[in-house]
């Protein structure tokens, strides 16, 4: 079993995104990726690639509490140093500390400063009339954090940095109790340097804060699941989340309330012996009954109801936008089933209004590459059996890329980030499971995933009637 992330996967990383990105420019030269563009991507691909071989070597012979220390301080400071750089270049770049096109930011922003300005009372009536449920829970956290800490955007930048940083010792936690201490290593330090969860602490929108509930969710609720006592605090923590989360996404709220009852169900009984799962599902039961109310029920049976036609209307609008995508018409879930786990593909050439995902394309390209690595656990625990020791954290992965399917947002990285590091965390036990016979399937994978960013480099430009 592997206990690091070696070297030869490393190497060979690095170089296929360097090889992808020089054929897409080549290829597509008219539309070659700006040159600070190709710089954001090729830094994240190299930090990440190399520092992780690294650390994943380094820290393993630290003892626990040593490596929660180092695990700790390095992602506060990383994040902290990324929240300040990011603040300066988008001033310069935007002529605001928001990201290039900031409408969700701007909303959020003024949101926020609703509770300083007109008072809670007020402030309780605006929300209702501007925000739905499912923004009402960041709009209020937001202008809590104004009342505290004042309007600046910084402050909740920095806390956001706090935060994603918790993220990663929650995620050490959670894996090491599924599969084990090297595996929890791994994981912890795929998260600690995965540009992505930098990305949300520099700007103004939800992301890292559902990122945060939902993997202290998972972990808590696994925890309450695999514990031999039983209290009332084990189960009110993740029972409290699913209700917050109604207010920040309602789609992901259903599926950590699903899964939470699949899991009580489909656990072992070795993990989970029969008179608990009794026991827990009436606690549940009852909760849900007493806390969730009628918007609650309402938003999400519209939603499911209207999944399809929402879907096939979101694509088609986005086929007809100015700047838009001809192809998005023929996009629907039997195209991004297959896919749901590699997607988004990197953007590496140059799109009109879509300068951020041009930033992010290094970032994407890692998640690419690390897709094979959680496609592979899956397929290990399920001809293993072992999936129903881990049912809780794949269930909310899995049903949560199951929504995306169906919605018209399955090939966009922002609403993929919420369980991005379930994710790694899957594919740190798919790394520690490769054996040398295996490893030369690794090179036919990047092989596989060079092609498919070529090939939607070429979907991006001729969709738009660029090439």
């Amino acid at each position: 079993m592997l206990t690091y992330f070696p070297r030869y996967f490393s190497t060979r990383a690095i170089i296929c995104y360097v090889v992808t990105l020089a054929l897409v420019s080549v290829i597509f030269m008219s539309h070659a990726l700006p040159f600070q563009f190709m710089l954001f991507g090729f830094v994240a691909v190299l930090i990440f690639f190399t520092y992780v071989t690294q650390l994943t070597m380094k820290w393993q012979i630290l003892s626990v509490g040593e490596f929660v220390k180092k695990l700790f301080v390095t992602a506060l400071l990383i994040r902290v140093l990324y929240v300040f750089f990011i603040y300066f270049y988008y001033i310069a770049m935007t002529g605001s500390p928001n990201a290039y096109y900031p409408g969700d930011e701007l909303y959020y922003e003024y949101m926020g400063t609703l509770w300083r300005d007109y008072g809670f009372r007020e402030t309780v009536d605006l929300m209702r009339f501007h925000a739905d449920l499912s923004d009402r829970g960041y709009a209020w956290w937001l202008s809590f954090e104004c009342l505290v800490l004042g309007p600046h955007v910084l402050p909740f930048r920095l806390v956001k940095c706090l935060l994603d940083t918790f993220s990663c010792v929650l995620i050490y936690k959670l894996a090491k109790r599924n599969f084990g201490e090297s595996t929890g290593r791994m994981a912890a330090v795929f998260c600690l340097l995965m540009p992505n969860m930098w990305y949300y602490c520099g700007v103004s929108l939800k992301e890292t804060e559902m990122a945060f509930m939902v993997i202290l969710f998972v972990e808590r609720a696994d925890f309450a699941l695999r514990s031999p006592k039983i209290t009332f605090g084990n189960i009110i923590l993740p029972a409290v989340i699913i209700l917050v989360m109604f207010s920040f996404r309602t789609a992901m709220a259903a599926v950590l309330m699903a899964a939470f009852a699949g899991a009580m169900i489909l656990s072992p009984g070795k993990q989970l012996q029969a008179w608990k799962k009794v026991l827990y599902s009436a606690v549940f039961v009852v909760w849900m009954f007493l806390t969730v109310g009628t918007e609650m029920i309402q938003e999400t049976q519209e939603m499911w109801a209207a999944r399809s036609e929402n879907q096939a209307v979101g694509y088609q609008s986005r086929a007809e936008n100015v700047n838009g995508n001809t192809f998005a018409k023929y996009a629907s879930a039997s195209v991004f089933a297959p896919l749901i786990f590699t997607i988004p593909f990197s953007s590496m050439v140059a799109t009109p209004t879509q300068e951020n995902q041009m930033m992010m394309n290094g970032a994407n390209f890692i998640k690419n590459i690390m897709s094979g690595f959680t496609i592979l656990a899956m397929f290990l625990l399920l001809i293993r059996g072992d999936w129903r020791k881990h049912v809780l954290s794949i269930a909310v992965m899995c049903g949560y890329l199951v929504v995306l399917v169906f919605s018209n947002f399955a090939h966009s990285e922002r609403f993929h980030f919420p369980i991005l590091a379930l994710e790694l965390m899957f594919a740190a036990y798919g790394v520690s499971q490769v054996t040398n016979k295996q490893k030369r399937w690794y090179t036919f994978w990047l092989v596989g995933i060079c092609i498919a960013n070529i090939a939607w480099a070429w979907i991006k430009l001729a969709g738009r009637g660029m090439v």
